[in-house]
């Protein structure tokens, strides 16, 4: 019997996803592709939307959080670094939108339409900006207002205008109205 863990139905899911190209894979298919039991998934996800949080959070850290690699040295201040950082988060999202549509597409459905599910997914993103910005805030509410005020280069619901020619532009729109206030 092999040990079917969290991390392999993510896997499996992303997989199905893949293969189908079709983001309504159901818990059946997954515990099939597993060779095990509808009712075993229910042992690591409580429900279908657990597990799609799960799928949708591992790929943000993924393909969002896993492609900025800035190094804090390589910048004359905290203030600069955390521009660079929203940049790279922005383009990061972008990229990922433009590259995989059917991920994304699964993370606006069953993240991005919950407040507090989106939240959850965000938190990772909320302590590396608290943590490198020294704010030791136990909710992480600076870097939430931060990531918050770029949120039209981060939800995708704005995703149609990031392609548009004036995408830079916008966002050092955004950088100076909230840079004295970091």
């Amino acid at each position: 019997m092999k040990k079917i863990t969290q991390q392999k139905i993510i896997e499996t899911a992303v997989l199905l996803i893949g293969q189908t190209q079709n983001t309504e894979v159901t818990l059946s298919q997954i515990a099939d592709k597993l060779g095990i039991t509808h009712a075993a998934l229910y042992k690591h996800f409580k429900n279908k939307q657990d597990l799609w949080e799960a799928v949708a959070k591992c790929w943000f850290n993924n393909q969002i959080l896993g492609k900025i690699n800035l190094k804090l040295e390589d910048y004359a201040s905290l203030s600069e670094f955390l521009h660079a950082w929203l940049w790279a988060f922005a383009n990061a999202k972008k990229k990922a939108y433009n590259e995989d549509q059917r991920m994304f597409d699964l993370n606006t459905q069953y993240v991005d339409n919950h407040p507090f599910i989106l939240r959850n997914v965000l938190t990772e993103a909320y302590k590396t900006i608290d943590q490198f910005m020294n704010y030791h805030d136990p909710n992480y509410e600076r870097a939430e207002a931060i990531l918050s005020t770029f949120s039209v280069f981060n939800l995708p619901m704005f995703s149609q205008t990031w392609d548009l020619p004036n995408y830079q532009e916008r966002f050092e729109t955004i950088w100076d109205l909230i840079k004295r206030g970091i």
